[in-house]
């Protein structure tokens, strides 16, 4: 059966409307990013020299993070120590749009804060110093979370746990948020540490990496079948609908109680930094589920997401722009990406491919009804530029120069049909019945036009060789001509 279509704009348009309580283990991330240059010679170990740092909210904040980047609000409860760290959460939480922050404080422990020293040339993690108490919450502390947790699950589409196993998600808070979500029919889906999943029995989805898998269910886990000969068990047992295994750069396995396996591939990627990838991940399970999505569509924005986060450095948070582009196919998107409606678009264009040394070539027409001439020409236009603008004549230009009945295509379906294509880089519909205007403003390295025309005879040479580009006539292909097409379509002679 084929993979159905992901209707991406209609789900994230649904996330924006979605909140999710996302219940964890916040931490302090911070990442000290510089060059390895020598040996220490007090030990056999590299020297950093710090050059820059930067610091995040790390763990199941980052969930939150990542939830508010999709589009979806976030309800957020967590724990933090009664020190500089967790007041360092608690401000960059209240300046954080989409998230609503609860935070129980305890004297008695500190906040969590990783520090990773990172070789910015090979990205790679040399240390990691942690300041953290991972013992479970006191009982005073757990009755306060609690009471935190719960007035929250009515406000809630879907409940996330979010298990760094630091003490926030302990049996008992664990056992009254799944309870009270089911009473008022929430979903919930559980990030899990603990090897006994008996703990997390009434969850909905439950979303172990490889290794936390294998060494719950005591299977090897290395194959799909396998996945799922030892997902039966401990789905009774957890009283689940269904268990997501992340399998890395192997991709990811859905096993649902009911129904078939789903195993998808991971996104060829070049892989910079893997930290956070999983919080990622179980936030783009909870906004995609809480908007309505079936196990599959939910899946596959999961691994898209996933292949996003781990091209960028440090705790990284997905946004939805983000998402979209790595899920829809480049055709799909080229004519968001390629048209230019703004004329700003334009210009910031140019700017930056003049940054990057672009030759920027120039060609223009009608381009009504698209045929093997139109594609020889701007095949050979854009052979002969690093980048290639095409001028469209709008509508009320093609009238002009064509009559009445044209163009057969309103501007907005040519330029999508000329954005599809691979040669062209950028489309700019111009109003005019010349380019001129356009050429002038861009002054092309490279003018394009048919073998048709004499080098005189084609609009704008004269700029484009004053600024030392340069005119290139295309020999044309001969038997083919819009007009003709549209005669023979109309019922004219052929």
């Amino acid at each position: 059966m084929p993979t159905p279509i992901l209707d991406f704009d209609a789900l994230a348009q649904a996330i924006s409307g979605r909140t999710v309580l996302c219940i964890g283990d916040i931490m302090l991330d911070e990442f000290v990013y510089g060059e390895v240059s020598r040996i220490s010679p007090e030990a056999p170990a590299p020297v950093i020299s710090a050059q820059r740092s930067e610091i995040h909210i790390g763990g199941a904040g980052n969930v939150a993070r990542n939830i508010a980047s999709l589009g979806a609000r976030c309800i957020f409860v967590g724990l933090v120590g009664e020190d500089d760290a967790g007041r360092r959460l608690a401000s960059a939480l209240a300046e954080y749009a989409g998230i609503d922050s609860v935070l129980v404080s305890d004297s008695s422990r500190p906040t969590t804060r990783k520090v990773r020293f990172v070789s910015e040339h090979f990205s790679t993690h040399m240390l990691r110093a942690d300041w953290e108490q991972a013992g479970p919450a006191s009982d005073a502390t757990e009755t306060k979370l609690i009471e935190a947790i719960l007035p929250q699950i009515a406000r809630a589409d879907i409940v996330l746990l979010s298990d760094y196993a630091k003490g926030v998600l302990t049996a008992r808070v664990i056992r009254h948020t799944i309870d009270a979500a089911r009473k008022l029919g929430k979903p919930v889906i559980v990030d899990p540490k603990s090897l006994n999943w008996a703990i997390y029995r009434g969850a909905t989805l439950l979303t172990p990496n490889r290794k936390e898998f294998s060494e719950a269910t005591r299977s090897r886990a290395d194959s799909t079948q396998s996945i799922v000969d030892a997902s039966e068990d401990v789905m009774r047992l957890a009283d689940c609908e269904a268990i997501l295994v992340t399998l890395g750069e192997h991709g990811m396995t859905l096993v649902p109680r009911s129904g078939e396996a789903v195993h998808v591939p991971a996104f060829p990627v070049k892989v910079r930094d893997v930290s956070g990838a999983g919080d990622t991940v179980a936030a783009a399970l909870a906004v995609s589920l809480a908007s309505g999505a079936d196990w599959d569509a939910a899946l596959r924005m999961a691994n898209a997401a996933a292949a996003v986060a781990v091209g960028k450095q440090g705790t990284a948070t997905v946004s939805a722009a983000e998402l979209r582009r790595k899920i829809l196919p480049h055709a799909y998107l080229a004519a968001e990406e390629k048209i230019v409606l703004e004329p700003g678009v334009l210009d910031a264009q140019l700017v930056e491919w003049k940054r990057q040394g672009q030759r920027v070539g120039f060609t223009n027409g009608c381009f009504d009804i698209l045929h093997p001439g139109h594609v020889k020409v701007l095949t050979a236009a854009r052979a002969a530029c690093d980048r290639l603008i095409v001028g469209l004549n709008s509508d009320a230009s093609v009238r002009r120069l064509k009559g009445a009945d044209r163009p057969v295509q309103d501007e907005r379906a040519r330029a999508e049909v000329l954005a599809a294509l691979e040669a062209v880089d950028l489309v700019v519909i111009f109003e005019e019945d010349t380019p001129i205007d356009l050429i002038t403003k861009i002054k092309p390295g490279v003018l394009v036009k048919g073998g048709d025309y004499t080098r005189e005879q084609v609009v704008g040479h004269e700029v484009v060789e004053a600024a030392g580009g340069t005119v290139v006539l295309v020999d044309i292909l001969q038997g083919f001509s819009t007009t003709a097409l549209v005669h023979r379509a109309r019922g004219g002679d052929k």
